[in-house]
């Protein structure tokens, strides 16, 4: 790679050159926006990174205008999905496009890319862990509600189809097959519901159990200096006795200052009881209800039969590779392939169900 673009050494660009240069200064233009108009949106620490951001986007931007010099011609768009990019951070600034801009900054093309500095192409790669670091403050914060809503609507998608399917395939009427899924949305909604809520407040009630007593850390100097527990406390929390004396003898000589005896044990990872069990009790009731009245949509409008189990399967079809698709954005992950992923799990499920529903209804007749 080249650290320094000579103009006066190196030969005109191609044409191929030009369009691909212009391409990337399009791109790092609307990056950069993308950054600033995500910036407007944070405060603080965000703010000043996100800017910071923006400002290196801003340094490649120059480089390729004195690559181009007067071939720059007339400022380019920047890609469709750059512009939505810019669209979703200056309306909703959400976890999603840092998801995304995460994704773009780890297929950087400067890597490979002879007419881009070895800085530009480290630059790339450490936007991607900082975008990655900030990303992963939003997945934190979402990460309890955002888990009970996924796993509520594919629960309901996936569940009510197969069961539609299956009693469809026995060969029961319409009607008995509508009221199936009707009773099969109230049923899996109440249970996802409530089993989310004892899932989440029992969750609590253990980090609770597990969190240290606040009142300990003013009993330190009371402490008999000779003779007592402190140590212990340290040991418990997987230190060595030798480590655990030291740190007890460091506390009880300095008895007067804050203590970090009350501090949470290290392995305690808090994050994980994010939401209350009311709120995700909800999330998931709602999302599994909005993802099982999918299936009965068809028969909620008339339809039967083959025509029916068709049009549900292609509704819920669409709605796997949707939710499959959000997860993979919000994790970093190629969506095309997570997408396809719940379109089978979901799809298998249901082929089995509607196999045994063909095996009982003939059983039966």
């Amino acid at each position: 790679m080249t650290n320094t673009p000579e103009h006066d050494t190196t030969p005109a660009p191609t044409p191929a050159e030009i369009r691909r240069w212009r391409r990337y200064l399009a791109d790092e233009r609307s990056e950069a926006a993308v950054y600033r108009d995500l910036a407007a949106r944070r405060s603080g620490e965000e703010r000043a990174i996100l800017l910071g951001l923006a400002e290196a986007e801003s340094r490649h931007e120059q480089h390729w205008l004195a690559l181009l010099g007067h071939h720059v011609g007339h400022p380019q768009r920047g890609t469709l999905r750059s512009r939505f990019l810019g669209f979703m951070a200056r309306h909703f600034g959400s976890v999603f496009v840092l998801a995304l801009m995460q994704r773009a900054e780890s297929r950087s093309p400067y890597e490979d890319d002879d007419h881009a500095t070895d800085a530009m192409a480290a630059d790339e790669q450490i936007h991607e862990e900082v975008v990655r670091a900030l990303a992963t403050r939003g997945r934190n914060r979402m990460a309890g509600s955002f888990r009970a809503a996924v796993f509520g609507a594919n629960d309901g998608l996936v569940s009510n189809l197969a069961l539609v399917m299956g009693i469809s395939a026995s060969g029961v009427s319409n009607h008995v097959v509508l009221l199936s899924g009707i009773s099969g949305l109230l049923a899996g909604a109440l249970s996802m519901g409530a089993g989310e809520y004892v899932s989440v407040r029992s969750q609590r009630e253990l980090l609770e159990a597990s969190t240290p007593n606040a009142e300990t850390r003013h009993k330190v100097p009371l402490l008999d200096v000779e003779a007592n527990e402190l140590a212990l406390i340290y040991r418990a929390r997987g230190m060595t006795p030798e480590q655990a004396e030291i740190k007890a003898a460091r506390a009880l000589d300095a008895p007067h200052q804050e203590s970090d005896v009350a501090a949470p044990a290290p392995d305690v990872d808090e994050h994980e009881a994010v939401g209350t069990g009311l709120g995700a009790a909800a999330s998931s009731f709602c999302f599994f209800a909005s993802g099982a009245i999918l299936p009965v949509l068809p028969y909620l409008f008339g339809l039967s039969g083959l025509t029916a189990l068709v049009v549900a399967s292609v509704i819920v079809g669409l709605a796997l590779l949707s939710t499959g698709a959000v997860v993979a954005l919000l994790s970093g992950g190629s969506p095309v392939r997570m997408a396809l992923r719940q379109l089978a799990i979901g799809y298998g499920a249901a082929a089995v169900t509607y196999l045994l529903g063909m095996l009982f209804g003939t059983t039966v007749a």
